[in-house]
């Protein structure tokens, strides 16, 4: 009861020790019957839906327990599939949905079922299907079954075919807009196209066509060609890039474990040099051809891609270039490694997971030049095949590029590498832990190095190359790394992660450039 019923309850009651006689009594006690009746009934509607939802949870639970007890007394028990029936999928060839569908048939296989290995069967083919973007539902009981036979049901819904998006991102300081056009479930088989075109500040244009198609109806077993044109600015090495090729890839694995291998060709132009350009810069500028081979492993453990507060990632890339049979004008060995864990920090007092992780990870780099042709010598690589490092993404707390090498105020990359960070993550109060937002307090670090040069390096077995070569890694370990430490806002959107942080550079070498203030920074594959 607020303040104004009470106030008024107390005027009738006022009223009627004034007046005599029933009739009046009567009036009253009506009217205070009418007053209650128009109290609202919000608090009686939410107790009772609370306990509609509270009973049929129970429900659910004790029906889910009851079936999972069915399945495991009966899980050994003998069972045939004998038929299976497609409800949707009108644009989906038949030769596709044989190849997932036909194993199942008990009439295809050499062993009878158990009720286990059944049900598992259906499982894994559902989720092959919701991968080819259907949504599927198997129902494993027909009553005009035996006892032991099972009519499986499969009903899919088929997303449209053609989808079209546009929109703008922001992040990595640079700022784009673009549009997606994807045609799904071309020739009935899950194939799609996905043609992608963007210009922005730093990408000045991108076009990315792709066909993609599963092999043998595998969605975990894929087959992908594709056709690029960019023109991308790169004002921290003074010039512009512009790359047109086309490539292949197969991508396989199940579960956390995922194995790319690829063919690229590719045609970099090296052009719109500023004024101010370096020597190092110039000497790279004009043409050349980049024909590789190129395998990626992801091994990812983590419980989530952004934020996650356990689990572990290893990921590996491999690319070899300008070998062999493979042509071209550059040639060079260059490979990467990265890998990361997250650990949840119990608080005392709080029960259950605070919300509190610790985040760590390494990479580390590594670009060895081969002789272009058999019988010459391996060249210097080049400024558009070696690494950066420094930017909000990886080593915060400096510009885009600002570690390793420079040639003037020029960044000309490096051929080797290291780089780690440590993040502590904290929910911020009153927001809470069950929110996507954290607090970081962070430390990262890293050097990039350039292999020494000199006119014997890459002789057929030359000793120098290989001194060259070693003394390049040991000086990784020369000194302490480049180093910066700060704290920020983290939010893991559902596509990007996004970083708010203010830096402070620690430890800086002669050449290069830090960043001390505020840095933000969007991306899927932060330090």
């Amino acid at each position: 009861m607020n303040w104004a019923e009470a106030h008024h309850g107390s005027n009738l009651l006022s009223f009627e020790n004034q007046l005599e006689g029933w009739p009046l009594l009567l009036i009253l006690r009506i009217m205070k019957l009418f007053e209650s009746l128009r109290k609202p009934e919000t608090e009686k509607a939410a107790a009772r839906a609370k306990e509609l939802e509270d009973r049929e949870r129970a429900y659910y639970l004790k029906a889910q327990q009851r079936l999972g007890e069915l399945i495991g007394d009966n899980s050994t028990l003998p069972v045939t599939i004998n038929s299976i029936r497609l409800i949707g999928g009108a644009n989906t060839r038949r030769t596709f949905l044989d190849r997932l569908f036909n194993p199942l048939l008990s009439a295809n296989r050499d062993t009878p079922y158990t009720l286990a290995e059944a049900l598992h069967e259906v499982g894994d083919v559902t989720r092959k299907l919701s991968k080819f973007a259907f949504v599927g539902r198997p129902d494993p009981i027909d009553p005009n079954s035996t006892p032991t036979d099972i009519d499986l049901f499969f009903k899919v819904r088929e997303r449209g075919r053609i989808s079209l998006k546009t929109g703008t991102d922001l992040g990595n300081v640079e700022g784009s807009a673009y549009g997606n056009l994807t045609w799904r479930n071309i020739f009935g088989g899950a194939e799609s196209l996905n043609i992608n075109a963007s210009a922005g500040t730093r990408t000045k244009s991108a076009y990315l066509a792709t066909f993609g198609t599963p092999i043998l109806s595998n969605p975990d077993k894929r087959l992908a060609v594709d056709v690029l044109a960019s023109a991308t600015s790169k004002p921290w090495a003074s010039h512009d890039e512009a790359l047109k090729g086309a490539g292949v890839k197969y991508t396989f694995g199940t579960g956390s474990s995922q194995h790319q291998i690829g063919y690229t060709g590719v045609w970099r132009q090296i052009g719109m040099l500023a004024g101010n350009a370096s020597p190092t810069v110039r000497e790279d500028a004009g043409d050349s051809v980049k024909s590789s081979i190129s395998h990626t492993w992801i091994f990812d453990q983590r419980n989530h891609p952004f934020l996650p507060n356990r689990g572990y990632l290893m990921k590996t890339i491999s690319e070899i270039a300008g070998w062999g049979p493979l042509k071209g004008d550059v040639a060079f060995w260059k490979s990467e490694i990265e890998t990361s864990a997250a650990v949840p920090i119990p608080i005392p007092g709080i029960v259950g997971d605070s919300g509190v992780s610790l985040t760590g990870g390494i990479r580390a780099g590594l670009l060895y030049p081969l002789p272009v042709g058999f019988g010459s010598t391996s060249q210097p690589s080049r400024i558009n095949d070696r690494f950066t490092l420094g930017g909000p993404t990886d080593i915060r707390g400096f510009k885009m590029a600002g570690l390793g090498p420079h040639d003037g105020a020029d960044a000309v990359g490096g051929d080797i590498y290291t780089a780690g960070s440590l993040n502590l993550l904290m929910p911020i109060p009153r927001v809470g832990k069950d929110t996507p937002l954290r607090f970081q307090v962070f430390a990262n670090a890293g050097r990039l190095l350039a292999l020494k040069n000199n006119e014997e390096r890459g002789g057929k077995g030359s000793k120098a190359a290989q001194k060259d070569f070693y003394g390049s890694i040991a000086q990784l370990g020369d000194g302490l790394p480049s180093m910066a430490a700060g704290f920020g806002i983290v939010y893991a959107h559902p596509v990007a992660r996004f970083e708010l942080n203010f830096a402070l550079p620690l430890i800086m070498r002669r050449g290069e450039e830090g960043r001390k203030g505020l840095q933000f920074g969007v991306g899927i594959n932060f330090l």
